[in-house]
């Protein structure tokens, strides 16, 4: 295409990324950004005029909503967008999916997505990498391991995920995940073959039919063999799927080889006060990081989402409610953080579960309105920084004030950095964090509003 962008040595672009959500799609350009590679996450199919910007990168990445949406929907918008990332000239194209495998057959399907863009690219294999040790994710003999708190659980036992609210995780295994999504078969590259690098090579080169072939991961130095084997293969296998451990093991191989420093140090933006927070998440490790914000400067300002749900009046006032409570929280020296429910056990979730029918339509509505609460609290209030709890909220939210493109600029946990943010309006250059409900520490809302930065 004529728009496909180059960086400014007129070398081909390392890689391109289409993320299924907006936190995991922020999470690649936050790996590739603070290991020395120049990226940029852009909201929707840049312009022209955004791409003539990009003068410098060697990454970038498109977020989209589709882990939210049916496989119809999917048909709908994939198809233009992995068009658009097969005419730029990266060596690799990648589909990021969640770390835990966040889908089934009829919201966010992985197996729909990889249909799709196997009519784009045409590869016989395509590598699915979900482990990412500094995530605390881990694949052994096919299966998902995933942390929560100083514990590691098989994804089917994890507490948060075999709860999550749309798409529970009851199955470990990722080809039986898989299966019920796709009729692509699914083969593991265990951690006996990534052992032996001729026998991995051997191993990915015995089918010339359509296949999926997961990794497994557990370490630093798998990280590095499969980096080498995806970076070594770019010509032949240039679609991937996976989570941002596609681009730790793509770093980790460029580090070993000295394409890149083996570390780099990232400092803080420093404090600012007037910060707000936004969350849609029902998950208990955001409950707990809103208990922690309650005691040290923040005021928690709940929502009502059934009335957000509700008639448009009704919906109105809610969202004045809320931006009424925040002005005066700031005033009062705290920042505001606007939540619709603390933890899958607030009785709220139950009575918005037996009040809305349709609650993947009404996770939009709720998205959008504090998308509105947000945009008018940062002009009225001269919010500064912000942050989004939420994967799907996060995108609504950036929909709705305006945002056309991400750059990572002060981390935090892995995968939630602080971003300043690209748009046509006077939202150029707010400080924004966006995270999964279920990432985080528990003083995360509180690392933001002091400018994030690396711990020790």
């Amino acid at each position: 295409m004529s728009n496909s962008p180059k960086n400014q040595d007129d070398k081909t672009l390392r890689i391109v990324w289409l993320g299924d959500d907006f936190t995991g799609a922020a999470a690649v350009m936050e790996v590739l950004t603070f290991s020395g590679i120049p990226s940029l996450l852009f909201l929707d199919i840049p312009t022209e005029e955004q791409l003539a910007a990009c003068a410098g990168i060697e990454a970038f990445g498109i977020a989209t909503l589709a882990r939210s949406h049916s496989p119809e929907w999917m048909e709908t918008h994939l198809p233009v967008l992995f068009a658009f990332l097969k005419d730029t000239r990266s060596d690799l194209v990648h589909y990021k999916i969640c770390s835990t495998l966040d889908s089934s057959a009829h919201t966010g399907s992985i197996g729909k997505a990889i249909e799709l863009a196997l009519e784009h690219f045409g590869e016989a294999t395509v590598p699915v990498v979900t482990g990412a040790p500094e995530l605390g994710r881990y694949q052994v003999y096919g299966n998902l391991f995933c942390s929560a708190g100083d514990a590691v659980y098989r994804l089917d036992r994890h507490p948060v995920m075999s709860r999550h609210p749309v798409t529970p995780m009851h199955e470990a295994d990722v080809a039986r995940h898989l299966a019920k999504q796709t009729d692509i078969p699914t083969r593991c590259l265990d951690l006996e073959l990534l052992a032996d690098p001729a026998a991995s090579i051997a191993f990915l080169n015995q089918t010339a039919a359509a296949n999926i072939c997961t990794f497994d991961c557990i370490d630093s130095e798998h990280l590095k063999r499969i980096g080498k084997l995806l970076w070594e293969r770019r010509g032949s296998t240039r679609f991937l799927v996976g989570s941002q451990g596609v681009e730790y093991a793509l770093v980790a191989h460029f580090a070993e080889t000295g394409r890149l420093p083996a570390q780099m140090s990232v400092g803080s933006l420093g404090p600012n006060p007037r910060t707000g927070v936004v969350s849609g998440s029902v998950s208990p490790t955001t409950a707990s990081q809103i208990d922690w914000a309650r005691d040290n400067g923040f005021a928690a300002i709940r929502v009502d989402a059934v009335k957000l749900c509700a008639s448009e009046q009704d919906r109105t006032a809610e969202e004045l409610t809320a931006l009424k409570a925040s002005k005066q929280a700031l005033s009062e020296g705290l920042c505001p953080l606007i939540f619709t429910a603390q933890g899958p056990d607030d009785p709220e979730v139950k009575r918005f579960r037996a009040t809305i029918a349709d609650q993947n339509a009404a996770n939009i509505v709720i998205g959008k309105s504090l998308g509105r609460i947000l945009f008018k609290l940062i002009g009225e209030a001269d919010l500064g920084r912000v942050a989004v709890s939420g994967g799907d909220t996060s995108g609504h939210v950036c929909s709705e004030l305006g945002i056309y493109a991400l750059e990572a600029a002060a981390p935090t946990i892995p995968g939630a950095a602080i971003c300043r943010a690209r748009s046509e309006t006077a939202l150029d250059g707010l400080e924004i964090a966006l995270k999964g409900g279920q990432m985080g520490s528990q003083d995360y809302f509180g690392w933001i509003r002091d400018g994030g930065g690396a711990r020790l």
